[in-house]
């Protein structure tokens, strides 16, 4: 099987447009959690998102462009442009097939669907755009891509709920294992703080109301949690052959060395107990990478600040790791970016892999009363300088999908 490894990477996020911005707010543990602007949330019980805060996407797409896609495009379009410059790669007429894209998103152009739906209520049918079908459908966001960098290889996404980012840098990985392609554009991309979706999960009983204290709402692993907050952005990684790196000099981040997915087999929104699926999951990434339990140094959690992910995940590290999991570092940026549902995995690999270049970790913030069920090193609050050698991202979904990715540093 041939090896892959991380040569560029993009992002957009509560903590700002680019990597430099995001990577450098989590590293000082600063949040990005704010009153909501998007809309009049005077009748809602929950008034908090992670909103991106300062995007232009007229910096990454044609005006006229710009129109025709949901904002969730947008922001893929701008991370994957800004992985794929990052990374150096020129896509021309004789490498073009062997460039793919592969970009997901869980919930997609939900933003466009409550828009032209008030339009199509209150002025008629043929004051829909035309622009709406393209807008929303979620594969959009790869072939928008794709349009953009000229890349002909494969072209598909990932609509995997909370764990697409990593589902679909993970089926990335697979194609250019597997010699379908020599680079990938992968990763996720979500933007749908609106109404309906605040609502609708707010009536699950799922997100944080700490609306008086925005920046210490999300808060994972901590006694005091008491829901996830919803976040946006994109994530998005360029993966490449190593020998197709290196003989260009390309700078590496870091190699994926493995890739787990899996169900829980349980129930449509509550992990498995115990975390019994996830745990399968680790294990499955693990046997993948050819790697043991205890040359693992870190993992960025799934982390929602949800009190069954938190507790499930906690127990699930133990019962892969052992005693080995007292050694682990774990940390969830999520209190930094809040919940970037379709797009968590993918901001999360960028950060897992800039962890492992820079030897740095990011802290889990807000984690000011320890819960005695979730007691492993959770990187509380501050970053920490270290040198892991292997890291693993995990994501767990809604309906039980399970997705673990494993990198392990370059040198």
């Amino acid at each position: 099987m041939r090896r892959v490894v991380v040569t560029g990477v993009g992002m957009v996020s509560p903590l700002g447009t680019g990597v430099e911005k995001s990577w450098s707010a989590a590293v000082e543990g600063r949040s990005g959690i704010r009153t909501i602007t998007r809309f009049d949330i005077t009748d809602f019980p929950v008034r908090i998102a992670g909103e991106v805060p300062d995007f232009d996407p007229a910096l990454f797409i044609e005006k006229k462009e710009i129109k025709k896609m949901d904002t969730f495009i947008h922001y893929a379009v701008a991370a994957a442009s800004m992985a794929f410059e990052d990374s150096g790669f020129k896509v021309t007429e004789e490498n073009a097939e062997r460039v793919g894209v592969y970009v997901g998103a869980g919930m997609g152009g939900l933003p466009a669907i409550e828009h032209w739906l008030g339009v199509l209520k209150e002025k008629g049918p043929d004051r829909v755009t035309p622009f709406f079908i393209p807008m929303v459908i979620i594969n959009l966001a790869s072939g928008q891509i794709s349009i953009k960098i000229g890349a002909k290889g494969p072209n598909s996404c990932a609509v995997t709920a909370c764990a697409t980012g990593t589902h679909s840098i993970g089926d990335a990985y697979r194609l250019i294992q597997t010699d379908v392609a020599d680079v990938m554009v992968a990763g996720g991309t979500e933007s749908t703080i609106t109404p309906l979706c605040v609502a609708g999960f707010n009536s699950m009983k799922a997100l944080s109301t700490r609306n008086d204290d925005p920046t210490a709402a999300s808060r994972p692993f901590d006694k005091d949690r008491d829901g996830f907050v919803v976040g946006e952005g994109s994530g998005i990684v360029v993966l490449e052959e190593l020998e197709s790196a290196k003989k260009r000099g390309a700078k590496i981040y870091a190699e994926v060395i493995g890739y787990g997915l899996n169900s829980d087999a349980n129930h449509m929104t509550t992990p498995a107990p115990n975390g019994e699926g996830a745990a399968r999951c680790m294990r499955m990434a693990l046997r993948s990478a050819g790697v043991n339990p205890e040359e693992v140094d870190y993992i960025n959690a799934h982390g929602t600040s949800t009190y069954y992910n938190d507790l499930y995940e906690t127990m699930a590290i133990k019962t892969v790791f052992g005693e080995h999991a007292r050694k682990l570092a774990i940390s969830s940026t999520k209190g930094m970016t809040g919940h970037l549902l379709g797009a968590a995995g993918g901001v999360e690999a960028v950060f897992t892999v800039l962890s492992l270049k820079n030897g740095i970790l990011p802290p889990t913030v807000n984690y000011t009363t320890p819960d005695p069920e979730c007691d492993l090193d959770y990187v509380p609050n501050t970053a920490r300088d270290a040198k892991p050698r292997v890291a693993l991202s995990n994501s767990f979904g809604f309906g039980g999908t399970n997705g673990v990715l494993a990198f392990r540093s370059f040198e």
